[in-house]
């Protein structure tokens, strides 16, 4: 399995775990622990999707203000389980890993959306993380924004506009079956 391969499977993994934690509201640390005592797979899987997922819920709380903020018109609460959930991994990734190009932690939340979530995530979740990725750094914990990582264009921070798919006008979110709060099973095809 390639190291690309490797990390689209550990990425898959650690949205599982993202959801199930949403939805179970467990502690994480014994939650993943018996999540991979059920899955047999590679360390480098295991490492990169419980890097994924502790460095998300430990940057939760910024990362829904950042996703709100960019999500006019909707509350991080009432979106999609499994949307909110790539839309938080994603922003992890493009804040946080300067060892994942920003293009690749795009590509990669918007194929999550499309195997995970219903027809119209995809589009919802490269709205949003697009946005997030054009107007901000990325960053070190506790830090600005990393040296060397993608900065804002020089000309500032663009205003952040949801794609027109997404207006409240539109009404196509929340939909499907697992729109709003409620659990859903996750969908794998």
């Amino acid at each position: 399995m390639a190291a690309m391969r490797k990390r689209t499977k550990a990425r898959e993994y650690a949205i599982q775990l993202l959801y199930q934690l949403d939805v179970t509201r467990a502690d994480s640390g014994p939650a993943i622990e018996e999540f991979w005592g059920y899955r047999p797979v590679a360390a480098e899987v295991q490492t990169f999707a419980t890097r994924l997922v502790q460095g998300t819920l430990e940057h939760q709380a910024e990362l829904d203000r950042l996703i709100a903020s960019h999500a006019s018109n909707w509350n991080i609460n009432r979106m999609a389980v499994v949307d909110r959930n790539i839309l938080r991994m994603g922003a992890y990734e493009l804040l946080y890993l300067n060892d994942v190009p920003p293009k690749v932690c795009l590509n990669e939340a918007i194929e999550l959306a499309k195997r995970f979530g219903d027809e119209e995530s995809s589009k919802f979740v490269n709205g949003i993380l697009d946005t997030i990725h054009k107007t901000q750094g990325r960053h070190h914990p506790g830090q600005g924004p990393a040296e060397g990582g993608d900065q804002p264009d020089a000309s500032g921070p663009q205003p952040a506009t949801p794609p027109p798919a997404y207006s409240p006008e539109a009404k196509t979110r929340p939909s499907g079956p697992n729109a709003g709060g409620g659990a859903s099973p996750l969908r794998a095809s």
